[in-house]
């Protein structure tokens, strides 16, 4: 079965008083006090008054890079899941482009043991579809279901071989695990910076259009349903691809999707500063863009929130544009983000938000959705929606700083996280 695996450690007792329980899955908005014994919650009652804090199922991150194994100067196991709990997160899956890249039983259960050492809450691994992520030879998939794989991706790079993708597709149902794809037509994207349009053209880089995104989630999808078998797309970015999207669920289609706090905040204007923590893949697009994944996460087209928290050396970053890594940060700001660009201003409603940052992405890969309801293992966050902050480097647990927020005035912080019934963050 999949694993998800933290390390050990004896669960906590806890006690919330007087705060807006608000979870949108269990249809629960009032204000109680939650107590929690040994990690599970053993009583929910009324309360007079409130504190004015709110507690939510805490979050669960379908898309990360923790750099392990090979990069381990830009993230590890320990910092990465520790700036997972610093922005509320109870559970994250790990993306599998490392060196060596998780396309083997004994790559996937050395990162398992690591895991069960040294992560702060529970982290799962996907492994790559193909061997190598080169797009030439599919991994064996089922004995690394076996072995604990969440899923399986080649996130970075497409499957450009449609015969491949199809029996990736077929070999997926009978490992049991869902088939995530990063959607790139890579002779359309070849050569790119940033997204092509006005913005492009200014500063005369190289443009990846959204067809390059759009029509590989068509082929994509197309393949899912003519096997009649359930697929993710990841961090999606074009109103085409939420279009191809809609329609093939529309049509029955078992298609999932993802965003990013990046994509749903930020336009291609951004990229103007020319600063290389706006530099990410795929790249930010227009404002049509923008709008048509924000109204896909509101209805429910897009089922959930991802960071795509990808961490880079700060060598890597302080070049020019064009010479820097595709990536940006994102576990520790994701929900403050949200939260003041579009929750605040009315755009989102704060109920979506977290059922989107939540149950939305724990259905994906068949978890356990967090819940606050007795009996229910304690996966929680606490949130001070009044609290300001601003984003700063030093205050990152994660290792690398390559924020698209440094230096931004956030509203709404994570006070306390509890993962897997245990006190992972307190603030």
């Amino acid at each position: 079965m999949m694993t998800l695996v933290a390390s050990n450690g004896r669960r906590d007792s806890l006690v919330f008083e007087g705060v807006r329980v608000l979870d949108p899955g269990q249809g629960i908005d009032e204000t109680l006090t939650v107590a929690v014994e040994e990690g599970v919650i053993v009583r929910m009652e009324p309360a007079a008054g409130g504190n004015g804090k709110v507690l939510a199922p805490a979050f669960v991150d379908p898309h990360v890079h923790l750099r392990t194994p090979g990069r381990e100067d830009e993230e590890d196991l320990e910092s990465g899941t520790r700036a997972a709990a610093a922005g509320g997160y109870c559970a994250v899956l790990a993306m599998p482009n490392t060196d060596p890249v998780v396309d083997s039983a004994a790559v996937l259960r050395a990162l398992v043991e690591r895991a069960r050492e040294t992560a702060a809450v529970p982290v799962g691994f996907l492994a790559a579809i193909t061997k190598g992520q080169q797009g030439a030879e599919l991994s064996e998939m089922v004995e690394l279901a076996e072995s604990g794989a969440a899923g399986f991706t080649d996130d970075g790079r497409p499957v450009v071989a449609p015969g491949l993708l199809r029996r990736a597709l077929q070999y997926g149902a009978a490992a049991g695990r869902p088939i995530a794809v990063h959607c790139e037509e890579p002779t359309l994207s070849r050569g790119a910076h940033v997204h092509e349009g006005v913005v492009s053209a200014e500063l005369g880089f190289g443009g990846y259009p959204s067809v390059a995104e759009s029509v590989m989630v068509g082929r994509d999808l197309a393949l899912a349903r003519y096997e009649a078998r359930p697929l993710h797309l990841l961090h999606l970015s074009a109103r085409e691809s939420v279009d191809e999207l809609r329609r093939a669920r529309a049509a029955g289609v078992a298609a999932t999707g993802e965003v990013t706090p990046h994509h749903l905040c930020l336009t291609e204007d951004a990229v103007r500063s020319l600063d290389p923590n706006l530099k990410m893949n795929p790249p930010l697009r227009s404002e049509d863009d923008r709008s048509a994944l924000v109204e896909a996460l509101r209805d429910g087209t897009i089922a959930a929130v991802a960071t795509d928290h990808a961490p880079h050396a700060r060598h890597e970053k302080e070049v020019p544009f064009e010479e820097a890594p595709f990536g940006v940060t994102g576990l520790e700001t994701a929900f403050a983000a949200l939260y003041t660009q579009l929750v605040e201003p009315g755009v989102l409603p704060l109920a979506t938000l977290l059922e989107r940052m939540s149950a939305g992405p724990a259905a994906i890969y068949g978890l356990e959705p967090p819940r606050i309801e007795v009996g229910a293992p304690a996966n929680l966050v606490l949130l001070d929606l009044e609290a300001t902050w601003h984003v700063d480097e030093g205050s990152f647990r994660s290792k690398s700083a390559n924020s698209w927020l440094l230096g931004e005035k956030l509203r709404g912080r994570v006070l306390q996280t509890v993962a897997a019934g245990k006190l992972v963050h307190s603030a």
